[in-house]
């Protein structure tokens, strides 16, 4: 298996984030290339959010995950796979509203966004099958259950 470093940035100003060594973890388990890289996963608030979807995909409101590759110059080699930034208020209310865990949709949220940076895309159906398989399969090697059911419930505690 091939080494990834994660540096991890968390400038979100609130509570429900989880550990550090799960998004390490969670990263680690959906890299998929042969080489070795290193990934930045950047946990924000909604402002951050919402500038970042308006500004790269022209949508004017925060979301959950936001993959941003890294293309290098050409002749240029670097480990370098990407940025996640991850808005942890959307990715909260995500999965209050699916009835999951949080745990279980911030590993989600990671796999999804760490398969795009690996060029997985859900643009046309054929291509969304695939990738959710494969996140299907990769959150099941990390004891999650199918993110695409309503299965996984939050507990009342």
């Amino acid at each position: 298996m091939s080494e990834l470093t994660v540096d991890f940035q968390n400038v979100f100003e609130g509570s429900g984030v989880p550990a550090e060594s799960l998004f390490q973890t969670w990263a680690q388990a959906a890299w998929l290339a042969p080489d070795s890289s290193e990934v930045t996963i950047r946990i924000v608030g909604i402002d951050e959010s919402q500038a970042l979807n308006h500004q790269y995909r022209g949508k004017d409101k925060p979301t959950n995950v936001l993959s941003f590759p890294f293309e290098a110059p050409a002749g240029i080699t670097m480990p370098l796979a990407g940025d996640l930034v991850i808005c942890a208020p959307v990715v909260e209310d995500e999965a209050r509203e699916q009835h999951k865990e949080p745990a279980t949709h911030w590993a989600h949220m990671v796999v999804h966004g760490m398969l795009h940076l690996q060029g997985y895309d859900h643009i046309d159906d054929e291509d969304a099958e695939a990738m959710e398989a494969l996140e299907i399969r990769l959150l099941a090697q990390l004891g999650f259950s199918n993110p695409y059911t309503a299965e996984e419930t939050v507990k009342d505690s």
